[in-house]
């Protein structure tokens, strides 16, 4: 439904579907069409919005008051950072993006891990 209004108006329009914009994230996203570059968009602005509104309930919740220094840092990236990736997840889904926010995820994740990970040496 939300892809069938996007192909009929927002993306017919001049300017939006004639972007290089679009078609960039498209490729580097590898991705099917414009609309699923569009509804990727929207989950990530939807999971960004929410992240904010729910940050403040979020340290409530764990007695957090205020975040300074390194301490600070540590609490915000343990706290929000899951709760940032579970946003992704579930908006992805409804917005049928699943596939994509998954792999998005483990790419994430990989990358994390390697910064923990010991270098051989040769």
């Amino acid at each position: 439904m939300v892809a069938t209004f996007l192909t009929s108006h927002a993306l017919s329009r001049k300017g939006l579907a004639n972007t290089g914009f679009f078609e960039k994230m498209k490729e580097r996203w590898n991705l099917n069409s414009l609309v699923q570059v569009v509804l990727v968009l929207i989950v990530f602005s939807l999971t960004g919005t929410s992240v904010v509104f729910l940050k403040p309930y979020v340290f409530k919740l764990f007695g957090i008051e205020e975040l300074t220094g390194f301490k600070g840092v540590l609490l915000y990236l343990l706290l929000v950072f899951p709760l940032y990736q579970i946003l992704l997840l579930l908006y992805g889904t409804l917005l049928g993006q699943f596939s994509f926010f998954w792999k998005w995820e483990v790419k994430t994740f990989s990358s994390i891990g390697k910064l923990f990970k010991k270098k051989k040496r040769d």
